[in-house]
């Protein structure tokens, strides 16, 4: 089962907007960065290094706020 735990969103004249997601599934995490037609996924075993990757793919995108789901 998949839990998502945060996404990073602004919506841009695409018609999928740009955004971030972290999410977690068996043990593992995952964020997506989904932005200018690309979709790009990396994994990472802790929580706290999928977070901060996050972080930084929002700051490099200038991106607002954070979304808890």
């Amino acid at each position: 089962m998949l839990a998502r735990k945060a996404v990073h969103d602004t919506q841009h004249k695409s018609k999928v907007g740009t955004r971030i997601e972290v999410v977690e599934g068996c043990g593992e995490w995952f964020v997506r960065v989904i932005g200018g037609g690309e979709e790009t996924t990396c994994q990472f075993d802790l929580e706290s290094f999928a977070l901060a990757y996050a972080e930084g793919q929002r700051l490099r995108l200038k991106l607002g706020g954070i979304k808890r789901l």
